[in-house]
């Protein structure tokens, strides 16, 4: 069971800019301050982006790379898979995300605007009516 991240898409207008940015060359890659200690494990997870303050996609992890100035390069799959949009909390850098705690992949055909907005769905459930 590979362990997996979340960061927030910085930059990311939306999520078809978040896309299209991914997509752009053979492989897709950000980097990070430090390499995670549990890098190992988080082979063959997925980094999970955060946009307005819901995880909205996955790239599958390929691996980390050192830069020549010392940061580290998370290197990933050039595609974005889109998840049922769950709520999260901004934060800083990224962390780590169990695969237990993992929102899942959106079926075929399924189209992420038929799931409640990550923000309504927390607030719903803060109330408990989800």
């Amino acid at each position: 069971m590979p362990l997996s991240m979340t960061k927030i898409a910085y930059g990311a207008q939306s999520v078809a800019s978040l896309r299209r940015w991914l997509e752009a060359e053979e492989e897709a890659r950000t980097s990070t301050r430090y390499l995670p200690k549990r890098h190992e494990e988080m082979i063959g997870g997925s980094l999970f982006w955060i946009h307005d303050h819901t995880i909205i996609g996955r790239s599958p992890l390929i691996g980390f790379s050192q830069r020549e100035d010392g940061r580290w390069w998370i290197r990933m799959q050039p595609r974005l898979i889109t998840v049922r949009p769950t709520a999260k909390r901004a934060h800083q850098g990224w962390r780590y995300l169990a695969e237990e705690n993992a929102p899942p992949d959106l079926g075929e055909g399924e189209d992420p605007g038929d799931a409640l907005p990550g923000r309504l769905a927390g607030r719903l459930a803060k109330l408990g009516l989800v």
